[in-house]
This record gives structure tokens, C-alpha cells and sequence, in this order.
């Protein structure tokens, strides 16, 4: 029991020491880069309505596996 112990404490160690060091922060841009909108094409595509919610049974009416799961894809 203390040598699984032991284990797992090593592991976290380890991992923790792994880890790269955080770089320091960037300065900041300048305010006219960060003022321009987004284009309106790119948010319209950007939020589509999700569908998790609604029922997706009719998708396994399809003839194939293939098709069942691209109609069962809209509702992820």
C-alpha cells in the first residue's frame, strides 16, 4: 500500500516538473487592431443552432449505417 502510495506521488511530481514554465505576458496590442469588428460572414457561419436537445430517432429509419450517422451528426 505505501509503495502504490509512493507511486502516485512520484507520478504527479513528475508531471508537475515536466511541465514547461509559463511565459511571461506579451505586451498588449494597440487599441486600433483590437477596436476592428469581426466580418459578419464569419459570425453568422460561426453560430449555428445546436440541436442536442431535439429527437433524432427518425435517423435510424435510414437505409445504411453510413446515412444514419450523418443525419445523427446534426444533432451533436
Amino acid at each position: 500500500m505505501k509503495q502504490l502510495v509512493f507511486s502516485v506521488i512520484v507520478m504527479f511530481a513528475v508531471s508537475a516538473w515536466g511541465q514547461a514554465p509559463k511565459e511571461p505576458a506579451k505586451p498588449a496590442a494597440p487599441a486600433k487592431e483590437a477596436a476592428k469588428p469581426a466580418p459578419a460572414k464569419e459570425a453568422a457561419v460561426a453560430r449555428k443552432p445546436r440541436r442536442w436537445n431535439e429527437d433524432a430517432r427518425h435517423c435510424l429509419e435510414r437505409a445504411s449505417n453510413t446515412e444514419i450517422i450523418k443525419c445523427a451528426e446534426e444533432f451533436l
